[in-house]
Order: C-alpha cells, then structure tokens, then sequence
C-alpha cells in the first residue's frame, strides 16, 4: 500500500480518500493522483490511499470521490434511497444503456430473479414485451406478481432452466430471429443467498443444498448429496475446477476424514468448519478489502457443480443466437472467471476445446490436408460482434452500494447476419 499526500481543498477537516481500483477501467495511479488534485485545487486532504492489488478506479469516480467532501469511501457504504428488494440489479445504467429497450421490440431476461433489471426495462420503456425466464420457482412466482401490474402478452413469465428455453418459447409462440436484446445475469441471486433454507450462504446456518431449482425437480442431488457420496478423488476435482482452490486436495481429504469420523455433513456450517480446519492464520480479502471466508471457493465449486451452470451458460448462449434478430444484442454479466471465459470464447469465435491464445495457422497446422474454400469461410465466419475486446466491470461507487457486484464482469456483443447452413 502507498500513501499520497496532497493539502486539502476548502472541507475544514482532514480526510483520507482511500480508492480501490480495478473495477472499470484502466486509469493510472498516477492518473487519479492528478485528477484528484485538479478537481480538489492543492487545498487540505489528509492523504489519498492506493491499494496496489489491483489498479486504479475511474475518472469518473476520482471526481466523484473528489467532490465527495466527508467519509473514507472504504470504510463506510454511501446512503441509498432505494427499496429494500431482495434482488439490487447490477451494474443497471451500463446494461440498460446496450439494452436500449424500445416500444414494440421484445425482450429477453434469461436470469429473472426478483425482477430488478426486468423492471428497470419496463419503467424505461412501458410497452417493450420482455420474456422473464428463470429455473427458480420463487423467481417464477415473482415474475407471475409482477405480470399482475401489466397485461398478461407484455410480461410472460418462463420458469425452466436455459437448456429448455427452445422448448418453452415454442409452447409461447415465439419464432426463431425474433428476440431484439437479451440479458444473462448469471450465478446464484441476492434473494438464494438470503434464505438460510436455499443452503448458498456461509454467513447463515441452513440445510446443504444448493439446488437453483428447488423443490421443483426432487431427482437432482442437493450439495449435501454430493459431499457425503462422491469420493475423495471426484470432490477434489470438483472443488479444483470449479472453485480453483489451491487447497482443493487438503480439502477433500478433511472433508472425506469427517464423514467417516463424525457421520453426515447436513448443514451449511458444518461444512464451513470443517474447510477452515485445513487454513491456518490464511485470512483472505475480497476486493473491497473485507475478510473472506476461506470456505467460499468451495462453496462456489458445490454451486456450479450441483446446478450444472457452465453447461447451462453455453447451451443459452447458443440457443439465444438461434433466437435473437440479426443486429440484436446479447448482454451477459458474469462473476466468475470460468463464466467469462465461456462468454468470450462464444462472442469471439473461439471453440471452447481449443487451447487459450491459439492462432489461426495453431488452429489448422497440417502439412498433410488441403483444406478447401467452404472450410476456411466457415472458420472465418463470425457469429457475434463484441461490443469490445475488453470486459466492463462496475464502478466503485456502484460497488460501494452494491458490494455483490464487486466481481462482476460485463460482456456485450451483437448478432451478425450468419449464413444458414445448407
């Protein structure tokens, strides 16, 4: 960590900016050093903190901290006038700026939740259709509350996972090329982490589950079915893939011990105990610089595990160009580096068996094959047009009201006009 000093402005008190970088943008620290000094004037702040894990913030929010003239932003969370819903949409000005909802256009959220990004499209444009799909039946019951206040052909609700959305958009009479913009807000929602019973959080005691779907699928194992059946070599490669746990193997091999030592593993805190006797004296931070527990990777690897979601993420994404006009945009907030790696690869043409960073010659080295013209414009043929090469991440302000979007990852890209197969 480096300290900056610069005097104060016209504030009549000492104060610290401590900015955490590396959420949108690239800006220097250098950078924010100068703009901060010309939106204050060389007038009397106490000192201005870098954290040098990540980067710097944005100019945006270097004014905005600048004009800011109380409280450390690290320290203390800015006041908020918004209800208490149990979903806060994130990063909501960035997706409804690439939605561009319109009168007459439809549009998809593939992650309904508790409706927050799907309200905000309807508040912005009354008469946009928007399709509310999410495997959650608590998602469902609140998309069917929510369809009370409009007509019933302006919000229809979809309850099923993505793998079966071809299937429930032909049972609504929706045609392949007809979606205008479509939203994935992928992972587990705010309202899963909240209840105790859903069994995703560490911080709340509850039955070890996991299950997206609930109750509404009694076949599919829970999180607790995978801890106490698997062997120890399957949860290693689970908890390794999945949360990339650098301590995965330790952690399987505890979690195997405590089966057999003390019987079943039921209970959400009864796992985390159980994965903290394998740290000692690690104490881990996110990146608003708050502790961590050390259970959380695992926590995450069980989530993806038992729900399926990164087979889930590229079958949607696939049925979603199916579906989308050409020209009409997919947006699709990630939180987790394995979830980005399978949107970039989609938007950016890249097959997802191949090897990272592989170049075209990589791709078809072969002295002994002539390839013929139909193969080479298949493979130089592009499917999406990303919006950027790069990912948008939330701004620290946004992060600071909403500190869940601390992670999130925004990718956007436009469907081109793709040739049909014949």
């Amino acid at each position: 960590m480096a300290s900056l000093r610069i005097p104060c402005c016209s504030f009549h008190q000492k104060l610290t900016l401590r900015l955490l970088p590396g959420f949108c943008g690239n800006i220097t620290q250098r950078r924010a050093f100068n703009i901060l000094r010309t939106e204050i004037g060389a007038s009397n702040i106490k000192n201005v903190t870098f954290f040098s894990n990540n980067v710097c913030t944005s100019i945006q929010d270097c004014k905005v901290l600048a004009s800011s003239p109380v409280r450390s932003v690290h320290d203390e969370k800015p006041e908020s006038n918004k209800q208490n819903l149990p979903h806060t949409p994130v990063m909501l000005d960035q997706v409804l700026k690439l939605l561009n909802p319109l009168p007459g256009q439809t549009f998809l959220d593939m992650t309904f939740g508790a409706g927050g990004h799907s309200s905000e499209v309807l508040a912005v444009s009354p008469n946009t259709r928007v399709l509310a799909l999410d495997r959650d039946p608590t998602a469902y019951h609140y998309a069917l509350e929510l369809q009370e206040k409009y007509s019933s052909d302006q919000l229809i609700p979809l309850l099923g996972r993505f793998s079966e959305l071809e299937w429930l958009l032909t049972n609504k009479g929706i045609k392949a090329g007809s979606l205008d913009s479509v939203l994935f807000d992928v992972g587990a929602s705010s309202m899963q982490f909240d209840r105790p019973d859903r069994g995703f959080a560490l911080s709340k005691d509850g039955p070890l589950d996991m299950r997206m779907d609930g109750n509404r699928l009694p076949d599919q194992p829970s999180a607790a079915d995978v801890i106490n059946m698997m062997s120890e070599p399957e949860l290693y490669r689970i908890i390794k893939k999945y949360g990339e746990e650098h301590l995965a193997r330790k952690i399987a091999n505890i979690i195997v011990e405590s089966r057999y030592a003390f019987g079943k593993i039921t209970t959400t805190k009864q796992l985390a105990n159980i994965i903290s006797s394998v740290f000692t004296g690690d104490h881990r931070k996110d990146k608003l610089m708050r502790h961590s527990h050390v259970a959380t990777k695992t926590f995450q690897a069980l989530r993806i595990f038992v729900n399926n979601e990164l087979n889930e993420l590229n079958n949607g994404i696939e049925i979603v160009h199916k579906y989308l006009k050409p020209g009409g945009v997919c947006v699709v907030l990630t939180f987790h580096s394995l979830e980005d790696r399978i949107v970039k690869r989609h938007f950016h043409g890249i097959s997802l068996d191949d090897k990272p960073n592989m170049s075209i010659k990589d791709h078809f080295r072969n002295s002994h094959y002539i390839h013929s013209k139909e193969e080479v414009e298949k493979v130089m043929q592009k499917r999406w047009q990303p919006l950027s090469k790069k990912l948008m991440a939330p701004r620290y302000i946004d992060c600071l009201e909403n500190p869940r979007a601390r992670s999130a990852k925004l990718r956007a890209a436009f469907k081109l006009d793709v040739k049909k197969e014949t």
